[in-house]
């Protein structure tokens, strides 16, 4: 890591295009902190984070991600909704304008890499307006030594300007705001946006298909951790299924909670140096890793102070995606390096705000597939405009926005490695029960807990199916009872004490299971597609 305020060398940015520039190097957290709280851009909470507000987007824009149409992509990319192509004259226009706003202006920059593991590891340097973005890059991704600064050699550049304005009618654009990826040139492009998680999701994306087309590993929007005897457990989930809560646990190491790829040697490992955490309602109660780690160097977005600099983090007024970063080394109980052997079970976390899935089920390779490819949660009153009541929302792979390829051949690598490394899958819904939301209550957090250790202390059956009952609905198989919960909770049609009521609902979100599927039946095997659920609603 390298010395506080310490320039390890001097850089020209001139190749890139940006010329005549005060260009700050390598700056260290604390001064990048004081930076932005001098030029009013933040200001310090009272737990010694620097608080900032993004501006126009506190959420990514993923209608406006493009990826440059080119040799290298135009035969590979699943294009569509997700992945919309650009083209390459007008993102080399694009550019040129953006480096020119640049130009003549006081930068940040910094040289990082993506993925803890040797073999896969990618050089980026990253270029910003803001010195707030710039920390935000020291926290999420990997930090190089000094003697390894010494001789960095970028593979991929992010040039990052919330400040530039796109004009669609001329740059292509949809609107002002853009995150673009040139694959061939190896550029993230990000304009019109303060919000930090498009710069980590840009370095997503690129992996997302570099490490499969490239390097035979599965990239995985997942968080994983590992126990004390060596078996890493992977948690695949949407924003708000409790991905980063439920694998920072005090008994098992974190090796990552977002973004990591799996090799073909059956390891783990973490593609960035830190975590960016959602706090909506966050207590030390609940999630005391998380909360301890609100410190000096943690970055705070669009939470409400009060004039002391005490955060309420149950004020949604700015935005429900509040979110705090902070490097990796903040939680005490961490992996060095953040890589995991021996991967033994895959958790798909849910939200299910129609309250109808079970708890816990184990899943069969077909169903987990299905599952995978479906990428399940739900949206509730209040998170979007217009939503008034449970909508099912479906993210192939849980990260459709960040996938380039199709989502059949992610699905397809992950029953590859299931069967390789003799995996288990279950389906864990974070979400109601008792009833839908508005009705029923969200699952307790040490219900959800207790059920995950059972899986990983051995202490639920994994193939004795008298211990399971099948799902009449869904067909996955569901324990009739585990340590520390109660048993009516392991049966959702038991917490609902209305079974007319229950089954109505729960045909109503199979039929939206597979109307979704229906885009992907022509890319999957007879196998996948009756891992879904079999029975129908008329």
């Amino acid at each position: 890591m390298e010395s506080e305020n310490q320039v390890i060398k001097t850089i020209s940015l001139d190749q890139y295009g940006i010329k005549n520039t005060k260009i700050n190097y390598q700056l260290s957290p604390e001064a990048l902190q004081a930076i932005a709280i001098e030029k009013g851009q933040g200001v310090e909470a009272d737990s010694g984070a620097l608080a900032i507000k993004t501006g126009e987007f506190t959420g990514r824009s993923p209608q406006d991600r493009f990826i440059v149409k080119d040799d290298v992509t135009k035969d590979r990319i699943w294009w569509g909704k997700v992945n919309i192509p650009f083209e390459p004259e007008k993102f080399d226009k694009l550019y040129n304008k953006v480096v020119d706003y640049l130009s003549n202006k006081e930068v940040y920059v910094r040289d990082s890499y993506a993925c803890a593991d040797e073999n896969y590891k990618l050089n980026i340097r990253v270029i910003n307006e803001y010195p707030w973005s710039n920390q935000f890059a020291y926290n999420m991704f990997l930090r190089p030594t000094e003697a390894e600064l010494n001789h960095f050699n970028p593979e991929w550049i992010i040039v990052n300007a919330p400040g530039f304005m796109a004009d669609p009618e001329v740059d292509g654009t949809r609107q002002h705001n853009f995150a673009i990826l040139d694959f061939t040139k190896k550029i993230a492009l990000i304009g019109g946006t303060g919000y930090t998680g498009e710069i980590k999701k840009g370095i997503f994306s690129a992996l997302n298909f570099i490490l499969p087309v490239f390097k035979e590993t599965m990239p995985m929007h997942c968080s994983a951790n590992v126990g004390k005897s060596g078996d890493t457990a992977v948690f695949f989930g949407l924003s708000g299924t409790g991905k980063t809560t439920l694998s920072t646990d005090p008994n098992r190491s974190l090796i990552g909670d977002d973004e990591h790829g799996w090799t073909k040697e059956n390891t783990i490992f973490n593609f960035e140096g830190g975590c960016y955490a959602k706090v909506i309602n966050l207590s030390r109660d609940q999630e005391p890793e998380i909360f301890d780690a609100i410190k000096k160097g943690a970055i705070l977005e669009n939470v409400v102070l009060d004039d002391s600099g005490k955060v309420d983090f149950a004020d949604t007024s700015i935005t429900q995606n509040t979110r705090v970063s902070y490097p990796i080394h903040h939680i005490e109980n961490i992996q060095v390096p953040s890589i995991g052997r021996n991967p033994k079970n895959i958790f798909f976390l849910t939200a299910d705000a129609f309250g109808v899935i079970p708890p816990i089920s184990k899943l069969t390779p077909s169903q987990a597939a299905y599952h995978f490819i479906s990428g399940y949660t739900a949206k509730v009153a209040g998170t979007e405009a217009g939503v008034v009541e449970p909508v099912p929302s479906f993210s192939a792979c849980f990260g459709a926005p960040f996938m380039p390829l199709h989502p059949a051949k992610y699905a397809q690598m992950l029953s590859d490695k299931m069967t390789d490394a003799g995996v288990n899958v279950w389906l864990v819904n974070t979400g109601w029960t008792g009833g839908p939301y508005g009705v029923g209550t969200r699952m307790k957090l040490k219900y959800t807990r207790a059920m995950i250790n059972a899986v990983l202390n051995g202490d639920l059956g994994l193939y004795n199916y008298d211990d399971y009952h099948i799902h009449s609905v869904f067909g996955v198989a569901q324990p009739r009872s585990c340590p520390g919960v109660p048993t009516d909770v392991l049966s959702p049609r038991a917490t609902w004490n209305d079974d007319e009521a229950y089954y109505t609902t729960a045909f109503k979100l199979t039929n939206a299971f597979r109307e979704n599927f229906k885009k992907f039946e022509d890319y999957c095997t007879e196998e996948i597609r009756r891992g879904g659920p079999q029975r129908y609603a008329f």
